[in-house]
């Protein structure tokens, strides 16, 4: 019998009983609109519920389980490690930490990492990091932080403000100073900020986006506008952000989203995919905007020895087994699909748009069917998606996804439009 064996068989482990959703409700907080589900055990690129009943996960817990559920190299990783040294402070040294960071310097355009726990923490340090560049290298004493229009970048307090989308920022206010939005992919709307904005008293230091926007409707990027923010951010002296929390670790088809759009950032985040379904978080940024020291920014829990093996295990099985190739050919094969669909329901679908393994599917704007009610459908058909806002299906499948999984789960698609 396998450690992991050992570990799943023992008597000392939590005996864990599926409550009703009345008994759920009644003692967690309902800050989740949930669909009635629960889901109970997963392999690969599949789960299934409380009643035995199989699913055909596409959403991977939001863009989160890379290596889909129960990978061996997971498995592995978490069972070594937890039998090793699974928590120490950053009052020492961390080898596991080390380890990742050196992987992610080398695989990106990043000098140095920070590590932390979720997007949210790591885009905080993100603009933590521009204020105190801004103030103690440009002399900004009113750092302005430009994203966009139906953006999201997390929430806590900084993030919503962040976040361009003010169904976020409803009766938390007064939000975080020193953020400002234009609309995404409008170079000329953004050209127009940064003239307006910078004035004796405050000046733009930094422009955060993401490569795609994710919870804003799957849009990806337009290159010609990324390009010439990178040359706007060079000539001005603007710290660029990407936040690559949603589309980074290999799911556009890179390992990080900028890389479709050809241009460096000077910081970026990363999360969700980067743990492979287990908590870790990083901000990592070139070294001539390194500014912080001892005391200016911590977690806890931020890199720790177990999630920063088990995020090392996943980077390690990305590159190894060239999962990269796999998420180019099976998202190209998953939009081509979508796109037949589409021809056969133009009436209901208004196009299909993504990169890799991060796709969506755009219901047309005049129709009353909802991007919820095609996600009940599907569900009912066995297949597992997430709205990307009320008119938006998205697909973002374990990236170890296979062709048949692929027409698996376009068959059930076409099945639930039928449905409908």
């Amino acid at each position: 019998m396998s450690p992991a064996e050992t570990l799943v068989s023992s008597p000392l482990t939590a005996t864990v009983a599926s409550l009703s959703p009345a008994e759920f409700d009644e003692y967690v907080m309902t800050t989740y609109g949930r669909f009635p589900l629960s889901l109970e055990r997963g392999k690969g690129c599949r789960v299934w519920d409380a009643e035995g009943r199989e699913y055909l996960d596409f959403v991977a817990g939001i863009a989160t389980c890379t290596l889909g559920h129960a990978h061996p190299m997971l498995v592995e990783a978490v069972t070594q490690q937890i039998q090793k040294l699974h928590h120490v402070s950053n009052l020492y040294y961390i080898p596991e930490q080390g380890e990742l960071a050196k992987w992610l310097v080398q695989h990106s355009c990043a000098d140095r990492a920070f590590f932390c726990n979720s997007g949210a923490e790591a885009n905080e340090g993100a603009i933590k990091l521009a204020r105190k560049y801004a103030h103690t290298v440009l002399g900004i004493d009113n750092p302005i932080v430009l994203t966009a229009h139906a953006s999201f970048h997390g929430r806590t307090l900084a993030t919503i403000t962040a976040t361009g989308q003010p169904k976020y920022q409803k009766n938390f206010n007064p939000l975080v100073p020193g953020f400002y939005y234009v609309p995404y992919n409008d170079i000329r709307a953004l050209e127009e900020a940064i003239a307006q904005l910078d004035s004796r008293e405050r000046q733009v230091a930094a422009i955060m986006l993401e490569a795609l926007q994710g919870e804003g409707g799957v849009r990806p990027g337009d290159l010609a506008y990324f390009q010439r923010v990178r040359q706007l951010c060079d000539e001005k002296g603007i710290l660029l952000i990407m936040d690559e929390v949603q589309v980074g670790m290999g799911r556009s088809g890179h390992y990080w989203g900028y890389e479709n759009l050809g241009i460096e950032p000077d910081i970026f985040t990363s999360a969700k995919g980067l743990g492979g379904g287990i908590p870790i978080g990083a901000m990592l940024c070139k070294s001539f905007c390194d500014v912080f020291q001892a005391g200016d920014h911590a977690s806890t829990f931020g890199g720790n020895p177990f999630a920063c093996a088990v995020a090392l295990a996943v980077c390690q099985t990305l590159e190894r087994e060239n999962l990269l190739a796999n998420v180019q050919e099976r998202g190209e094969q998953l939009r081509q699909g979508l796109r037949a669909i589409a021809q056969s329901y133009p009436d209901t679908i208004a196009e299909v748009r993504g990169w890799g393994l991060i796709n969506g599917l755009v219901l047309k704007s005049d129709i009353d069917l909802t991007s919820v009610e095609l996600v009940k459908a599907a569900m009912d058909a066995g297949l597992l998606l997430v709205p990307a806002g009320p008119k938006v299906v998205r697909f973002v499948p374990p990236l170890i996804v296979s062709a048949a999984e692929i027409d698996q789960a376009l068959q059930a698609v076409e099945r639930s439009l039928a449905a409908l």
